[in-house]
Protein backbone atom coordinates (compact mmCIF):
# COMPACT_ATOMS: atom_id res chain seq x y z
CA UNK A 1 0.00 0.00 0.00
CA UNK A 2 1.65 3.36 -0.89
CA UNK A 3 1.98 6.17 1.77
CA UNK A 4 0.09 9.61 1.78
CA UNK A 5 3.34 11.65 -0.13
CA UNK A 6 4.77 8.81 -1.91
CA UNK A 7 4.28 9.54 -5.57
CA UNK A 8 1.77 6.89 -7.03
CA UNK A 9 2.55 4.91 -10.10
CA UNK A 10 -0.60 3.69 -11.69
CA UNK A 11 -1.07 1.10 -14.67
CA UNK A 12 -1.23 1.43 -18.11
CA UNK A 13 -5.26 0.35 -18.46
CA UNK A 14 -6.21 -1.54 -21.22
CA UNK A 15 -10.19 -1.31 -22.66
CA UNK A 16 -10.04 -4.04 -25.24
CA UNK A 17 -10.87 -7.46 -23.87
CA UNK A 18 -12.56 -10.60 -24.94
CA UNK A 19 -14.88 -13.29 -22.99
CA UNK A 20 -12.29 -15.83 -23.89
CA UNK A 21 -9.54 -13.18 -21.07
CA UNK A 22 -12.33 -12.90 -18.61
CA UNK A 23 -10.54 -13.31 -15.13
CA UNK A 24 -13.78 -12.08 -13.38
CA UNK A 25 -17.13 -12.44 -15.15
CA UNK A 26 -19.28 -15.72 -16.72
CA UNK A 27 -21.45 -15.41 -19.48
CA UNK A 28 -23.65 -18.54 -19.92
CA UNK A 29 -27.11 -17.74 -22.49
CA UNK A 30 -29.84 -19.97 -22.28
CA UNK A 31 -32.49 -18.87 -24.89
CA UNK A 32 -33.95 -15.81 -23.76
CA UNK A 33 -32.23 -15.57 -20.50
CA UNK A 34 -28.23 -14.98 -20.27
CA UNK A 35 -26.40 -14.97 -16.79
CA UNK A 36 -23.60 -13.10 -15.59
CA UNK A 37 -21.61 -14.69 -13.21
CA UNK A 38 -19.32 -12.45 -11.02
CA UNK A 39 -16.26 -15.06 -9.73
CA UNK A 40 -13.45 -12.39 -8.96
CA UNK A 41 -9.83 -13.87 -9.53
CA UNK A 42 -8.52 -12.60 -6.08
CA UNK A 43 -4.80 -12.64 -7.54
CA UNK A 44 -6.03 -11.14 -11.30
CA UNK A 45 -5.87 -7.23 -10.00
CA UNK A 46 -4.38 -4.42 -12.08
CA UNK A 47 -1.38 -3.68 -9.62
CA UNK A 48 -0.29 -6.41 -7.41
CA UNK A 49 -0.72 -4.48 -3.99
CA UNK A 50 -3.94 -5.93 -3.12
CA UNK A 51 -5.87 -9.06 -3.41
CA UNK A 52 -9.56 -8.96 -4.42
CA UNK A 53 -10.84 -11.20 -1.98
CA UNK A 54 -14.64 -12.00 -1.49
CA UNK A 55 -15.85 -10.66 -5.26
CA UNK A 56 -14.37 -7.09 -4.39
CA UNK A 57 -13.86 -5.45 -7.52
CA UNK A 58 -11.17 -2.98 -9.82
CA UNK A 59 -11.19 -1.33 -12.26
CA UNK A 60 -10.23 -4.51 -14.34
CA UNK A 61 -13.31 -5.95 -12.94
CA UNK A 62 -15.53 -3.19 -14.63
CA UNK A 63 -13.68 -3.44 -17.69
CA UNK A 64 -14.93 -7.00 -18.40
CA UNK A 65 -18.57 -5.72 -17.06
CA UNK A 66 -18.69 -3.44 -19.62
CA UNK A 67 -17.34 -5.51 -22.41
CA UNK A 68 -19.87 -8.05 -21.08
CA UNK A 69 -22.63 -5.73 -21.50
CA UNK A 70 -21.96 -4.58 -25.14
CA UNK A 71 -21.78 -8.00 -26.44
CA UNK A 72 -25.24 -8.58 -24.81
CA UNK A 73 -26.48 -6.32 -26.73
CA UNK A 74 -24.83 -6.65 -30.12
CA UNK A 75 -24.33 -10.18 -29.90
CA UNK A 76 -27.15 -12.08 -28.15
CA UNK A 77 -30.13 -9.72 -29.86
CA UNK A 78 -32.98 -12.38 -28.60
CA UNK A 79 -31.41 -12.28 -25.10
CA UNK A 80 -34.37 -10.62 -23.40
CA UNK A 81 -33.36 -10.58 -19.88
CA UNK A 82 -29.87 -10.95 -18.14
CA UNK A 83 -29.24 -12.50 -14.28
CA UNK A 84 -26.52 -10.64 -12.98
CA UNK A 85 -25.55 -12.88 -9.87
CA UNK A 86 -22.44 -14.16 -7.30
CA UNK A 87 -19.92 -17.20 -7.68
CA UNK A 88 -19.28 -17.44 -4.71
CA UNK A 89 -20.95 -18.80 -2.03
CA UNK A 90 -23.22 -16.36 0.35
CA UNK A 91 -21.46 -13.97 -1.44
CA UNK A 92 -22.88 -11.44 -4.02
CA UNK A 93 -20.43 -8.91 -4.29
CA UNK A 94 -18.81 -7.03 -1.56
CA UNK A 95 -18.21 -3.77 -3.56
CA UNK A 96 -14.96 -2.05 -4.30
CA UNK A 97 -11.69 -3.15 -3.18
CA UNK A 98 -10.37 -0.86 -0.13
CA UNK A 99 -7.05 -1.64 -0.28
CA UNK A 100 -7.07 -0.80 -4.17
CA UNK A 101 -8.81 2.70 -3.43
CA UNK A 102 -6.51 2.94 -0.30
CA UNK A 103 -3.47 2.88 -3.10
CA UNK A 104 -4.97 4.62 -5.91
CA UNK A 105 -4.30 8.29 -6.82
CA UNK A 106 -6.67 11.13 -6.58
CA UNK A 107 -7.29 11.02 -10.48
CA UNK A 108 -7.43 6.95 -10.58
CA UNK A 109 -10.06 6.87 -7.84
CA UNK A 110 -12.59 9.71 -9.59
CA UNK A 111 -11.85 8.54 -13.01
CA UNK A 112 -12.87 4.80 -12.24
CA UNK A 113 -15.66 5.77 -10.12
CA UNK A 114 -16.99 7.40 -13.16
CA UNK A 115 -16.43 4.80 -15.42
CA UNK A 116 -18.49 2.73 -12.89
CA UNK A 117 -20.61 4.64 -13.23
CA UNK A 118 -21.35 4.65 -16.81
CA UNK A 119 -21.13 0.71 -16.69
CA UNK A 120 -23.83 1.13 -14.22
CA UNK A 121 -25.69 3.56 -16.95
CA UNK A 122 -25.35 1.62 -19.43
CA UNK A 123 -26.81 -1.55 -17.57
CA UNK A 124 -30.15 0.82 -17.00
CA UNK A 125 -30.03 1.72 -20.54
CA UNK A 126 -30.32 -1.74 -21.49
CA UNK A 127 -33.03 -2.17 -19.10
CA UNK A 128 -34.90 0.63 -20.39
CA UNK A 129 -33.78 1.42 -24.02
CA UNK A 130 -33.39 -2.40 -25.28
CA UNK A 131 -35.36 -3.70 -23.31
CA UNK A 132 -32.68 -6.03 -22.41
CA UNK A 133 -33.97 -6.49 -18.89
CA UNK A 134 -31.43 -6.71 -15.87
CA UNK A 135 -32.51 -8.90 -12.92
CA UNK A 136 -29.78 -8.91 -10.14
CA UNK A 137 -29.81 -12.10 -7.95
CA UNK A 138 -28.55 -11.39 -5.21
CA UNK A 139 -27.47 -14.59 -3.41
CA UNK A 140 -25.42 -13.37 -0.56
CA UNK A 141 -23.86 -9.96 1.01
CA UNK A 142 -24.09 -7.21 -0.79
CA UNK A 143 -21.97 -4.53 0.57
CA UNK A 144 -21.46 -0.93 -1.13
CA UNK A 145 -20.72 -1.30 -4.30
CA UNK A 146 -22.04 -4.87 -4.62
CA UNK A 147 -25.57 -3.37 -3.75
CA UNK A 148 -24.67 0.00 -6.28
CA UNK A 149 -24.37 -3.44 -8.81
CA UNK A 150 -27.97 -4.88 -8.00
CA UNK A 151 -29.17 -0.86 -7.57
CA UNK A 152 -28.39 -0.52 -11.45
CA UNK A 153 -30.42 -3.79 -12.21
CA UNK A 154 -34.10 -3.73 -13.21
CA UNK A 155 -35.05 -5.72 -10.25
CA UNK A 156 -33.54 -7.10 -7.45
CA UNK A 157 -34.17 -10.70 -5.57
CA UNK A 158 -32.42 -11.21 -2.38
CA UNK A 159 -32.20 -14.96 -0.80
CA UNK A 160 -33.30 -15.08 2.84
CA UNK A 161 -31.14 -16.79 4.57
CA UNK A 162 -31.17 -15.23 7.78
CA UNK A 163 -27.47 -14.23 6.79
CA UNK A 164 -27.63 -12.37 3.35
CA UNK A 165 -27.99 -8.46 3.66
CA UNK A 166 -27.97 -5.29 1.51
CA UNK A 167 -25.68 -1.88 2.53
CA UNK A 168 -24.09 0.84 1.87
CA UNK A 169 -21.59 0.74 4.60
CA UNK A 170 -18.83 3.38 2.90
CA UNK A 171 -19.95 6.21 5.37
CA UNK A 172 -19.45 4.73 8.66
CA UNK A 173 -16.63 2.48 7.47
CA UNK A 174 -14.77 4.42 5.11
CA UNK A 175 -15.47 7.46 5.40
CA UNK A 176 -16.55 8.28 2.11
CA UNK A 177 -19.60 8.05 -0.23
CA UNK A 178 -21.36 5.17 -2.27
CA UNK A 179 -19.68 6.41 -5.32
CA UNK A 180 -20.94 4.80 -7.98
CA UNK A 181 -24.56 6.46 -6.86
CA UNK A 182 -26.04 4.45 -4.25
CA UNK A 183 -27.31 7.02 -2.51
CA UNK A 184 -28.82 8.56 -5.48
CA UNK A 185 -30.43 5.53 -7.01
CA UNK A 186 -32.02 4.91 -3.76
CA UNK A 187 -33.83 7.69 -3.26
CA UNK A 188 -33.96 8.63 -6.99
CA UNK A 189 -35.17 5.19 -8.16
CA UNK A 190 -35.71 2.96 -5.53
CA UNK A 191 -37.98 5.77 -4.12
CA UNK A 192 -37.15 4.86 -0.61
CA UNK A 193 -38.03 6.99 2.52
CA UNK A 194 -35.48 9.63 3.16
CA UNK A 195 -35.07 9.00 6.33
CA UNK A 196 -35.22 4.90 6.18
CA UNK A 197 -32.43 5.75 3.38
CA UNK A 198 -30.68 7.31 6.22
CA UNK A 199 -31.15 4.95 8.82
CA UNK A 200 -29.96 1.88 5.93
CA UNK A 201 -26.41 3.82 4.86
CA UNK A 202 -25.35 4.45 8.73
CA UNK A 203 -26.18 0.43 9.31
CA UNK A 204 -22.76 -1.30 8.84
CA UNK A 205 -24.79 -5.02 8.86
CA UNK A 206 -27.04 -3.70 6.42
CA UNK A 207 -30.72 -4.73 6.24
CA UNK A 208 -31.90 -8.35 5.44
CA UNK A 209 -35.08 -10.28 4.22
CA UNK A 210 -38.26 -8.60 4.90
CA UNK A 211 -37.06 -5.40 6.23
CA UNK A 212 -35.30 -4.77 2.55
CA UNK A 213 -38.88 -5.62 1.20
CA UNK A 214 -40.59 -3.04 3.19
CA UNK A 215 -37.99 -0.38 2.92
CA UNK A 216 -38.13 -1.07 -0.99
CA UNK A 217 -34.42 -2.18 -1.41
CA UNK A 218 -35.34 -5.25 -2.89
CA UNK A 219 -38.30 -6.39 -4.62
CA UNK A 220 -38.46 -10.11 -3.84
CA UNK A 221 -37.09 -12.39 -1.18
CA UNK A 222 -37.35 -16.27 -1.29
CA UNK A 223 -35.54 -19.15 0.79
CA UNK A 224 -32.44 -20.96 -0.51
CA UNK A 225 -34.96 -24.38 -1.05
CA UNK A 226 -36.58 -22.56 -3.68
CA UNK A 227 -34.20 -19.76 -4.88
CA UNK A 228 -33.28 -20.70 -8.21
CA UNK A 229 -36.89 -21.53 -9.20
CA UNK A 230 -37.93 -18.19 -7.78
CA UNK A 231 -35.22 -16.36 -9.66
CA UNK A 232 -35.80 -18.56 -12.90
CA UNK A 233 -39.57 -17.64 -12.58
CA UNK A 234 -38.92 -14.03 -12.32
CA UNK A 235 -36.49 -13.94 -15.40
CA UNK A 236 -39.24 -15.61 -17.61
CA UNK A 237 -42.12 -13.23 -16.31
CA UNK A 238 -39.75 -9.90 -17.20
CA UNK A 239 -38.56 -11.40 -20.65
CA UNK A 240 -42.16 -11.71 -21.56
CA UNK A 241 -41.83 -7.89 -21.58
CA UNK A 242 -39.40 -7.52 -23.69
CA UNK A 243 -39.73 -6.55 -27.18
CA UNK A 244 -36.49 -7.71 -28.16
CA UNK A 245 -36.65 -10.17 -31.52
CA UNK A 246 -36.92 -13.44 -31.47
CA UNK A 247 -34.99 -14.93 -34.48
CA UNK A 248 -32.23 -11.06 -35.39
CA UNK A 249 -28.91 -13.19 -35.81
CA UNK A 250 -26.36 -10.89 -33.87
CA UNK A 251 -23.04 -9.09 -34.88
CA UNK A 252 -19.77 -10.10 -33.53
CA UNK A 253 -18.01 -6.69 -31.96
CA UNK A 254 -14.60 -7.60 -33.38
CA UNK A 255 -11.21 -6.11 -32.59
CA UNK A 256 -10.52 -2.35 -32.96
CA UNK A 257 -8.06 -2.07 -35.26
CA UNK A 258 -5.58 0.47 -33.54
CA UNK A 259 -1.84 1.12 -34.13
CA UNK A 260 0.63 3.67 -32.37
CA UNK A 261 3.47 5.33 -33.99
CA UNK A 262 6.00 6.01 -31.53
CA UNK A 263 9.24 7.34 -33.07
CA UNK A 264 8.05 6.22 -36.61
CA UNK A 265 7.41 2.92 -35.12
CA UNK A 266 4.51 1.20 -35.43
CA UNK A 267 3.18 -0.67 -32.22
CA UNK A 268 0.70 -2.64 -31.00
CA UNK A 269 0.10 -0.62 -27.44
CA UNK A 270 -0.61 2.80 -26.68
CA UNK A 271 2.08 4.55 -25.67
CA UNK A 272 3.00 7.04 -28.06
CA UNK A 273 1.99 10.69 -29.42
CA UNK A 274 -0.30 9.54 -32.41
CA UNK A 275 -2.62 6.75 -32.47
CA UNK A 276 -4.70 5.45 -34.98
CA UNK A 277 -7.43 3.73 -35.42
CA UNK A 278 -9.61 3.10 -38.90
CA UNK A 279 -11.57 6.33 -38.47
CA UNK A 280 -10.11 7.83 -35.90
CA UNK A 281 -6.50 9.21 -35.46
CA UNK A 282 -5.12 11.16 -31.92
CA UNK A 283 -2.34 13.47 -32.25
CA UNK A 284 -0.91 14.23 -28.68
CA UNK A 285 0.85 17.55 -27.97
CA UNK A 286 2.55 17.46 -24.64
CA UNK A 287 3.82 21.49 -24.78
CA UNK A 288 0.65 22.43 -24.96
CA UNK A 289 -1.83 19.84 -23.01
CA UNK A 290 -3.50 18.80 -26.13
CA UNK A 291 -4.96 16.08 -28.31
CA UNK A 292 -6.41 16.54 -31.49
CA UNK A 293 -8.94 13.90 -32.91
CA UNK A 294 -9.50 13.51 -36.28
CA UNK A 295 -12.63 11.58 -37.57
CA UNK A 296 -12.78 10.37 -40.92
CA UNK A 297 -16.18 10.32 -42.78
CA UNK A 298 -17.82 7.28 -44.40
CA UNK A 299 -16.00 6.26 -47.77
CA UNK A 300 -17.97 3.75 -50.32
CA UNK A 301 -21.53 2.69 -49.75
CA UNK A 302 -23.01 2.32 -46.48
CA UNK A 303 -26.03 0.45 -45.12
CA UNK A 304 -29.44 1.63 -45.49
CA UNK A 305 -31.48 -1.30 -44.15
CA UNK A 306 -31.56 -3.08 -41.31
CA UNK A 307 -30.76 -6.04 -42.87
CA UNK A 308 -27.82 -4.12 -44.67
CA UNK A 309 -26.83 -3.19 -41.37
CA UNK A 310 -27.04 -6.43 -39.78
CA UNK A 311 -24.88 -8.24 -43.04
CA UNK A 312 -21.91 -4.86 -42.51
CA UNK A 313 -21.93 -5.76 -38.67
CA UNK A 314 -19.10 -4.12 -36.93
CA UNK A 315 -17.49 -2.69 -40.08
CA UNK A 316 -20.38 -0.36 -41.11
CA UNK A 317 -18.67 3.15 -40.47
CA UNK A 318 -21.70 4.20 -37.85
CA UNK A 319 -20.86 1.47 -35.65
CA UNK A 320 -17.10 1.45 -36.20
CA UNK A 321 -16.93 5.38 -35.52
CA UNK A 322 -18.70 5.09 -32.20
CA UNK A 323 -16.76 2.28 -31.21
CA UNK A 324 -13.30 3.89 -31.79
CA UNK A 325 -14.66 6.97 -30.61
CA UNK A 326 -15.28 5.37 -27.21
CA UNK A 327 -11.91 3.53 -27.00
CA UNK A 328 -9.91 6.41 -27.96
CA UNK A 329 -11.65 8.82 -24.91
CA UNK A 330 -11.18 5.79 -22.32
CA UNK A 331 -7.91 5.70 -23.04
CA UNK A 332 -6.72 9.38 -22.70
CA UNK A 333 -8.97 9.57 -19.36
CA UNK A 334 -7.04 7.37 -17.66
CA UNK A 335 -3.40 7.08 -19.43
CA UNK A 336 -3.20 10.70 -20.22
CA UNK A 337 -4.25 12.47 -17.60
CA UNK A 338 -2.60 15.68 -17.91
CA UNK A 339 -3.26 15.98 -21.41
CA UNK A 340 -6.34 18.46 -20.50
CA UNK A 341 -7.62 20.06 -23.98
CA UNK A 342 -9.22 17.65 -26.72
CA UNK A 343 -9.48 19.31 -29.93
CA UNK A 344 -12.16 17.34 -32.44
CA UNK A 345 -11.74 18.23 -36.16
CA UNK A 346 -13.78 16.12 -39.09
CA UNK A 347 -12.64 14.84 -42.72
CA UNK A 348 -14.76 13.73 -45.47
CA UNK A 349 -18.00 14.53 -47.15
CA UNK A 350 -21.41 15.59 -44.88
CA UNK A 351 -23.56 14.07 -47.95
CA UNK A 352 -21.86 10.81 -47.00
CA UNK A 353 -22.33 11.00 -43.01
CA UNK A 354 -26.08 12.19 -43.36
CA UNK A 355 -26.35 8.88 -45.74
CA UNK A 356 -24.47 6.76 -43.00
CA UNK A 357 -26.48 7.87 -40.49
CA UNK A 358 -29.77 8.12 -42.12
CA UNK A 359 -30.55 3.92 -41.28
CA UNK A 360 -30.57 4.58 -37.62
CA UNK A 361 -33.69 6.53 -38.05
CA UNK A 362 -34.87 4.96 -41.30
CA UNK A 363 -35.00 2.02 -39.33
CA UNK A 364 -35.12 2.93 -35.65
CA UNK A 365 -37.50 0.02 -34.69
CA UNK A 366 -34.72 -2.12 -36.18
CA UNK A 367 -32.99 -4.18 -33.16
CA UNK A 368 -29.53 -3.11 -34.53
CA UNK A 369 -30.19 0.44 -35.48
CA UNK A 370 -31.63 1.35 -32.23
CA UNK A 371 -28.54 -0.09 -30.45
CA UNK A 372 -26.04 1.92 -32.02
CA UNK A 373 -28.13 5.11 -31.87
CA UNK A 374 -28.40 4.33 -28.21
CA UNK A 375 -24.49 3.71 -28.16
CA UNK A 376 -23.35 6.91 -29.94
CA UNK A 377 -25.66 8.33 -26.78
CA UNK A 378 -24.05 6.79 -24.39
CA UNK A 379 -20.35 7.32 -26.38
CA UNK A 380 -21.39 11.53 -26.75
CA UNK A 381 -21.69 11.42 -22.95
CA UNK A 382 -18.76 10.04 -21.96
CA UNK A 383 -17.69 13.61 -23.90
CA UNK A 384 -20.12 15.67 -21.65
CA UNK A 385 -18.81 14.41 -18.23
CA UNK A 386 -14.79 14.00 -19.40
CA UNK A 387 -12.78 16.57 -16.97
CA UNK A 388 -11.42 18.09 -20.39
CA UNK A 389 -11.69 20.74 -22.35
CA UNK A 390 -13.91 20.08 -25.10
CA UNK A 391 -12.45 22.71 -28.39
CA UNK A 392 -14.27 21.96 -31.75
CA UNK A 393 -12.36 23.08 -35.23
CA UNK A 394 -14.69 23.44 -38.52
CA UNK A 395 -12.30 24.38 -41.56
CA UNK A 396 -12.55 23.25 -45.04
CA UNK A 397 -12.79 19.88 -45.40
CA UNK A 398 -14.49 19.20 -42.55
CA UNK A 399 -17.62 17.03 -41.94
CA UNK A 400 -19.51 18.41 -38.97
CA UNK A 401 -22.90 16.78 -40.03
CA UNK A 402 -25.43 15.02 -38.24
CA UNK A 403 -23.88 12.73 -35.66
CA UNK A 404 -20.66 14.12 -36.05
CA UNK A 405 -21.95 17.88 -35.49
CA UNK A 406 -22.88 16.54 -31.99
CA UNK A 407 -19.43 17.50 -31.03
CA UNK A 408 -19.71 20.44 -32.24
CA UNK A 409 -22.65 21.50 -30.09
CA UNK A 410 -20.96 19.37 -27.21
CA UNK A 411 -17.80 21.80 -27.27
CA UNK A 412 -17.32 24.05 -24.77
CA UNK A 413 -15.62 26.45 -27.34
CA UNK A 414 -16.07 26.17 -31.27
CA UNK A 415 -13.76 27.90 -34.34
CA UNK A 416 -15.47 27.77 -38.10
CA UNK A 417 -13.25 29.44 -40.32
CA UNK A 418 -14.82 32.41 -41.90
CA UNK A 419 -14.59 31.79 -45.89
CA UNK A 420 -11.07 29.75 -46.96
CA UNK A 421 -7.56 29.82 -47.28
CA UNK A 422 -7.12 31.73 -49.86
CA UNK A 423 -3.27 32.06 -49.82
CA UNK A 424 -3.37 28.55 -51.54
CA UNK A 425 -2.56 28.08 -55.47
CA UNK A 426 -6.21 25.96 -55.36
CA UNK A 427 -8.15 27.54 -52.36
CA UNK A 428 -10.96 24.66 -51.00
CA UNK A 429 -14.27 25.23 -50.83
CA UNK A 430 -15.50 26.81 -47.71
CA UNK A 431 -16.32 24.93 -44.68
CA UNK A 432 -20.04 23.89 -43.83
CA UNK A 433 -21.67 22.76 -41.08
CA UNK A 434 -25.39 20.86 -41.51
CA UNK A 435 -27.77 19.78 -39.07
CA UNK A 436 -29.82 16.67 -39.63
CA UNK A 437 -32.63 15.19 -37.54
CA UNK A 438 -30.13 13.14 -35.65
CA UNK A 439 -29.42 16.87 -33.86
CA UNK A 440 -32.93 16.64 -32.48
CA UNK A 441 -33.74 14.21 -30.00
CA UNK A 442 -31.43 10.72 -30.78
CA UNK A 443 -28.39 11.67 -28.63
CA UNK A 444 -30.35 12.82 -25.75
CA UNK A 445 -27.55 14.51 -23.18
CA UNK A 446 -27.63 12.99 -18.92
CA UNK A 447 -30.12 15.96 -18.58
CA UNK A 448 -32.36 14.28 -20.88
CA UNK A 449 -32.30 16.79 -22.98
CA UNK A 450 -30.61 17.29 -26.94
CA UNK A 451 -27.46 19.54 -27.08
CA UNK A 452 -29.37 22.11 -29.34
CA UNK A 453 -32.03 22.01 -26.21
CA UNK A 454 -29.28 22.59 -24.07
CA UNK A 455 -27.50 25.27 -25.88
CA UNK A 456 -30.72 27.32 -26.53
CA UNK A 457 -31.99 26.49 -23.12
CA UNK A 458 -34.90 29.29 -21.80
CA UNK A 459 -34.36 30.43 -25.50
CA UNK A 460 -37.00 29.03 -27.79
CA UNK A 461 -36.59 31.67 -30.28
CA UNK A 462 -33.24 30.76 -30.97
CA UNK A 463 -33.62 26.74 -30.93
CA UNK A 464 -36.59 27.46 -33.29
CA UNK A 465 -34.60 29.96 -35.62
CA UNK A 466 -31.87 26.83 -35.84
CA UNK A 467 -34.15 24.01 -36.16
CA UNK A 468 -34.74 26.02 -39.59
CA UNK A 469 -31.59 25.12 -40.67
CA UNK A 470 -31.91 21.67 -40.86
CA UNK A 471 -30.74 19.20 -43.70
CA UNK A 472 -28.84 23.17 -45.29
CA UNK A 473 -25.37 23.60 -45.47
CA UNK A 474 -24.44 26.27 -43.23
CA UNK A 475 -21.25 28.76 -43.95
CA UNK A 476 -19.69 30.09 -41.16
CA UNK A 477 -21.79 33.79 -41.34
CA UNK A 478 -24.93 31.48 -41.27
CA UNK A 479 -23.76 29.34 -38.34
CA UNK A 480 -22.91 32.48 -36.41
CA UNK A 481 -26.05 33.76 -36.92
CA UNK A 482 -28.11 30.22 -35.99
CA UNK A 483 -25.31 30.52 -32.79
CA UNK A 484 -24.09 27.16 -33.41
CA UNK A 485 -20.66 28.32 -33.51
CA UNK A 486 -18.34 30.28 -30.85
CA UNK A 487 -15.80 32.38 -33.33
CA UNK A 488 -15.33 32.96 -37.27
CA UNK A 489 -12.10 34.02 -37.84
CA UNK A 490 -10.32 34.91 -41.48
CA UNK A 491 -7.48 33.01 -42.53
CA UNK A 492 -5.18 35.67 -41.45
CA UNK A 493 -6.07 35.56 -37.63
CA UNK A 494 -7.12 31.92 -38.17
CA UNK A 495 -4.24 30.43 -36.84
CA UNK A 496 -3.23 32.45 -34.08
CA UNK A 497 -6.16 32.91 -32.44
CA UNK A 498 -6.48 29.19 -31.63
CA UNK A 499 -2.81 28.94 -31.12
CA UNK A 500 -3.68 31.57 -28.60
CA UNK A 501 -6.42 30.01 -27.11
CA UNK A 502 -4.84 26.41 -26.51
CA UNK A 503 -2.39 28.08 -24.59
CA UNK A 504 -4.17 30.29 -22.63
CA UNK A 505 -5.86 27.30 -21.59
CA UNK A 506 -3.11 24.92 -21.03
CA UNK A 507 -2.69 28.29 -18.49
CA UNK A 508 -5.25 28.06 -16.74
CA UNK A 509 -5.86 25.71 -13.30
CA UNK A 510 -7.21 22.48 -14.41
CA UNK A 511 -9.09 22.47 -10.99
CA UNK A 512 -10.69 25.31 -12.13
CA UNK A 513 -11.55 24.66 -15.55
CA UNK A 514 -13.10 21.45 -14.40
CA UNK A 515 -15.29 23.28 -11.87
CA UNK A 516 -16.60 25.70 -14.77
CA UNK A 517 -16.72 23.41 -17.94
CA UNK A 518 -19.01 21.34 -15.71
CA UNK A 519 -21.19 24.32 -14.53
CA UNK A 520 -21.48 25.38 -18.32
CA UNK A 521 -22.46 21.73 -19.40
CA UNK A 522 -25.41 20.51 -17.87
CA UNK A 523 -28.36 23.71 -17.71
CA UNK A 524 -32.19 22.72 -17.24
CA UNK A 525 -33.96 19.94 -15.20
CA UNK A 526 -31.50 17.98 -12.93
CA UNK A 527 -32.24 14.33 -13.84
CA UNK A 528 -30.66 11.16 -11.53
CA UNK A 529 -27.82 10.97 -14.24
CA UNK A 530 -26.62 14.64 -13.65
CA UNK A 531 -27.03 14.11 -10.09
CA UNK A 532 -24.60 10.91 -10.09
CA UNK A 533 -22.31 12.96 -12.15
CA UNK A 534 -22.16 16.37 -10.87
CA UNK A 535 -23.43 16.37 -7.17
CA UNK A 536 -22.23 12.97 -6.17
CA UNK A 537 -18.81 13.10 -8.35
CA UNK A 538 -18.28 16.89 -6.83
CA UNK A 539 -18.98 16.08 -2.73
CA UNK A 540 -16.78 12.63 -3.49
CA UNK A 541 -14.26 14.32 -5.36
CA UNK A 542 -13.56 16.70 -2.57
CA UNK A 543 -13.73 13.72 0.12
CA UNK A 544 -10.85 12.29 -1.61
CA UNK A 545 -9.11 14.77 -0.71
CA UNK A 546 -9.44 15.13 3.04
CA UNK A 547 -7.49 13.24 5.67
CA UNK A 548 -10.97 11.96 7.12
CA UNK A 549 -10.82 9.88 4.11
CA UNK A 550 -7.19 9.42 2.53
CA UNK A 551 -5.00 11.03 5.46
CA UNK A 552 -2.52 8.40 7.04
CA UNK A 553 -4.74 8.02 9.81
CA UNK A 554 -7.80 8.32 7.75
CA UNK A 555 -10.69 5.40 6.94
CA UNK A 556 -9.47 3.88 4.03
CA UNK A 557 -6.05 3.59 5.25
CA UNK A 558 -6.90 2.62 8.79
CA UNK A 559 -9.16 0.20 7.24
CA UNK A 560 -8.65 -3.92 8.29
CA UNK A 561 -5.99 -2.80 10.24
CA UNK A 562 -7.50 -3.09 13.56
CA UNK A 563 -7.31 0.97 14.43
CA UNK A 564 -9.97 3.29 14.18
CA UNK A 565 -9.69 6.27 11.87
CA UNK A 566 -8.79 9.74 13.23
CA UNK A 567 -11.26 12.18 12.47
CA UNK A 568 -11.05 16.11 11.95
CA UNK A 569 -14.37 16.86 13.56
CA UNK A 570 -14.60 20.53 12.44
CA UNK A 571 -17.88 20.66 9.73
CA UNK A 572 -16.83 22.58 6.70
Amino acid sequence: MSIVGEPITEPYIEFATHPDEYRHWRVDVDGVVATLTMQVDPDAGLRDDYDLKTNSYDLGVDIELHDAVQRLRFEHPGVKVVVVTGGLDKIFCAGANIQMLAGASHAHKVNFCKFTNETRNGIEDASTNSQQIYVAAVNGTAAGGGYELALACDEILLVDDRSSAVSLPEIPLLAVLPGTGGLTRVVEKRHVRRDLADAFSTKTEGVRGKTAIEWGLVDGIAPTSTWDDFVAERAAARAVDSDRPDDATGISLTPLDRTVATDSIATDSIDGDTIKWSTLSVEIDRATGTASFLISGPTGEQPSTGDELTAAGADAWILRAARELDDAILHLRFNEAEIGTWVFRTSGDADAVAKAEHVLGFERNHWLAREIRLLWARTLKRVDVTSRTIVTIVDPGSCFAGVLAELLLAADRSFMLDGTFEDLDDPPEPATIRLTPANFGWFPMSNDLARLQTRFWGRQDAEFDAAQTIDKDLLAADAAAAELVTFTPDDLDWDDEIRLMLEERNSFSPDALTGMEANYRFVGPETMETKIFSRLTAWQNWIFQRPNAVGPDGALQRFGTGSRPDFDRKRV
